[in-house]
């Protein structure tokens, strides 16, 4: 009897095929055999598209690569312009910098964690976890008015400082007083106060969502042993962040090359020991109790430093709308950084940092004009999806699943 292996299209339309990937998978019975990513169908032309406009018109771009980590895609383009420009950013800057991006590592974390389970099966921790980040998306709004893509990390600093009040819910036709009352219990106070009240919290939430998975035997059943990647695998690969840390190698540019205020921080790297998907989630757990360690402590700091949260050069960041009124400087300086951008020295810089997902980078030649003449970005993600095959041959179809949900992919930064 003749066996004939077939082929089957796996998304892009799939659930689990996180948003617009198409996987070609050779099939045995239910044993794939070989796995063909094919991506693309989320390219926007990023990299062509900010060769038009000026540098500071650039970072809304990089909000929407990797659009569950905004705030740290960001922070790597705003640095490549500051290592270009030799520009001292202000140590206030640097911890709320800090502070926002552990937020935003949270916030990623929860929603791969959300849709992992979902993947695997289970529906309570999803949504378990929306409910944290509905909070910390708040924290995004109160700084910068927007929920997700916050435009707030500038060149020489950030866009504004820490809001003293929150806003709070009012009463209305779906909540009562006394509901409502409740709601905005830690919103009486600044935004500090509201991150802070949030980090007395978590670690009780991370628990939870321990108690329903890491001991669970279905889960279990789905996550160990399945997608093991060796350490030598995983650096010849090119893995980076929780991924290779899975695999056992303590690599994490927070410490290895620190930035920011990083290097005032007392945090811990946690890394797995058999690089499976089981390995992956508890190191991502375990990163974020870690940045909630991180939060902590760049919020005592912020409270008792106040002090500038942007460089005070005006050809780079714009002077405040109290000296525009009376100095005709500063309303040039305004119209000319707003209209036709500033220009960067002839040359090229790569700056990266400490993304979720692992390390974001950009490579950013300039040509003395006011815009990139060209921007390359360095994707966590994708040398992640191009070790799929590898990590995925000779298991079942529905071990893909758990596979691909671990590598934890966006196709904002992929496709790009």
């Amino acid at each position: 009897m003749e066996l004939q292996n077939y082929t089957l299209n796996f998304g892009p339309q799939h659930p689990a095929a996180h948003g617009v990937l198409r996987l070609v998978l050779e099939l045995e019975g239910e044993t794939i055999v070989r796995a063909d990513p094919h991506i693309g169908l989320l390219h926007r032309g990023t990299e062509k598209l900010v060769e038009t406009k000026p540098y500071i018109q650039n970072i809304g771009y990089m909000d929407r690569l990797d659009y569950v980590s905004m705030m740290c895609n960001e922070h790597a383009y705003v640095r490549t312009i500051e290592k270009f420009l030799d520009i001292e950013v202000p140590i206030r800057a640097q911890y709320i910098r800090t502070m926002f991006d552990e937020i935003t590592r949270v916030l990623n974390h929860l929603l791969w964690l959300a849709a992992t389970a979902l993947d695997i099966g289970a529906m309570t921790v999803f949504l378990y976890c929306f409910r944290e980040r509905e909070d910390l998306f708040d924290c995004y709004e109160a700084v910068s008015g927007a929920r997700m893509h916050a435009k707030y990390y500038r060149p020489g600093g950030v866009a504004r400082d820490l809001p003293e009040h929150m806003p709070k819910y009012q009463a209305s036709k779906w909540h009562t007083e006394r509901e409502v009352e409740q709601m905005n219990q830690h919103r009486e106070g600044n935004l500090l106060e509201f991150i802070w009240a949030f980090t007395e919290r978590f670690p009780k939430c991370i628990d939870e969502y321990e108690t329903l998975l890491t001991d669970n035997r279905i889960w279990k059943q789905r996550t160990v042993d399945i997608g093991i990647i060796s350490p030598e695998k995983a650096l010849a690969y090119g893995f980076t962040g929780p991924m290779l840390r899975g695999s056992g190698i303590a690599w994490d540019l927070r410490k290895k090359q620190p930035y920011a205020a990083y290097d005032a921080m007392d945090f811990d790297i946690p890394v797995g020991t058999k690089g499976d998907c089981y390995d992956r989630y508890l190191v991502r757990v375990e990163e974020m109790r870690q940045s909630n360690r991180i939060i902590r402590q760049c919020v005592e700091w912020l409270r008792t430093n106040p002090g500038p949260i942007k460089t005070t050069d005006h050809k780079v960041t714009p002077p405040t709308r109290e000296e525009m009124k009376y100095d005709m400087e500063a309303m040039i300086h305004h119209f000319k950084l707003y209209s036709e951008g500033f220009t960067l020295p002839m040359g090229e810089v790569y700056s990266a940092v400490e993304a979720p997902k692992g390390e974001f980078g950009i490579y950013l030649v300039s040509d003395g004009a006011n815009k990139p003449y060209r921007l390359k970005i360095r994707a966590p993600g994708f040398p992640h999806l191009a070790a799929y095959d590898e990590m995925v041959k000779g298991h079942m179809l529905a071990d893909g699943v758990a596979i691909l949900a671990s590598q934890d992919i966006v196709f904002g930064e992929i496709d790009r």
